[in-house]
């Protein structure tokens, strides 16, 4: 029975003061801890879970109320703000700061601030996240954007299923399904290839969320034409399902996820097979973590 384990890169400072130069080894950072079958993780971790899960309609559900905000015919600030590519940079921001504020809070702390099934999938590729932890994220993923996106609509009184809002969905750009592909499977592999080397930097670990949060930014500004910006198969799902908006589904489940899985073949190759210390955003703090780690070198 696993108590709160501590991520292992929190022994790298208490090892420094006390001027060990030995490296910091799971056994030696972890208790014992016991794989978990089907059962076992859902008795045992379904607290992260449902974290994962509201983290998710959170995200979904702000993401709702500024595409609302900044779209929707009656909304005075698309009077104030005429400028397209104005509105997606105020979009980029909120919700980029979103993102990161959710990797920082204490449930994204604990969980790991995943909100996305294709990261999820990722790190239980790279061995950090057990099959049945993969497999209930998942789940709580897309349960939590369906739920997101429900509670936006009906608090803003079906505001965001407007023409002009369309629930935020994710949807090919003007060039086609073909580029909307390309489009996400490269911002993916940048969100992904970013996670992986910033949180497993020593002195940059702990500002992940915000190098995450800047890439939303970022991208939601200047790839929007091209996809509608998602990297994600729950955020695309959401949407989909409450506006029925069905057209090049395929791309958002297949690209994001083919392109993390490509970052992490990049970042092996780039540490010599070396995988990453942890599967959490953030992960140099004393919540609870359910997944397994590697080993860290002090002044890696």
């Amino acid at each position: 029975m696993r108590g709160r384990l501590h991520c292992p890169v929190e022994e790298v400072p208490r090892r420094r003061a006390q001027n060990i130069s030995s490296p910091v080894t799971l056994e030696e950072a972890l208790p014992e801890r016991v794989e978990c079958n089907f059962k076992t993780c859902l008795r045992h971790n379904w607290p992260e879970y449902l974290m994962e899960a509201a983290a998710m309609s959170l995200y979904l559900f702000f993401t709702c109320l500024f595409a609302t905000l900044l779209q929707h015919p009656n909304s005075p600030i698309l009077k104030t703000i005429p400028s397209a590519i104005v509105r997606r940079g105020l979009m980029g921001i909120t919700v980029g700061a979103t993102v990161a504020a959710i990797a920082l809070t204490p449930w994204g702390k604990q969980s790991g601030g995943h909100i996305n099934p294709a990261m999820t999938f990722t790190f239980y590729r790279l061995g950090n996240v057990g099959l049945w932890d993969a497999v209930f994220y998942g789940v709580a993923q897309f349960g939590g954007a369906a739920w997101g996106v429900a509670i936006a609509t009906c608090l803003l009184r079906g505001a965001p299923g407007s023409e002009t809002v369309r629930f935020a969905a994710t949807l090919p750009g003007k060039y086609g399904s073909g580029v909307a592909f390309v489009a996400e499977a490269v911002i993916s592999f940048n969100l992904m290839l970013t996670v992986l080397f910033v949180s497993n930097h020593e002195r940059l670990a702990r500002y992940t969320p915000y190098f995450v949060g800047a890439l939303y930014a970022i991208f939601i500004m200047f790839e929007t034409p091209l996809s509608g910006m998602s990297m994600n198969p729950a955020r695309t799902l959401g949407p989909a399902l409450l506006g029925r908006y069905w057209r090049g589904l395929w791309v958002y489940f297949l690209a994001p996820t083919l392109g993390m899985l490509a970052a992490s073949e990049v970042f092996l190759w780039a540490r010599g097979g070396i995988g990453p210390y942890c599967a959490k955003l953030h992960h140099a703090n004393s919540k609870r973590c359910i997944f397994r780690h590697g080993s860290l070198q002090v002044g890696s």
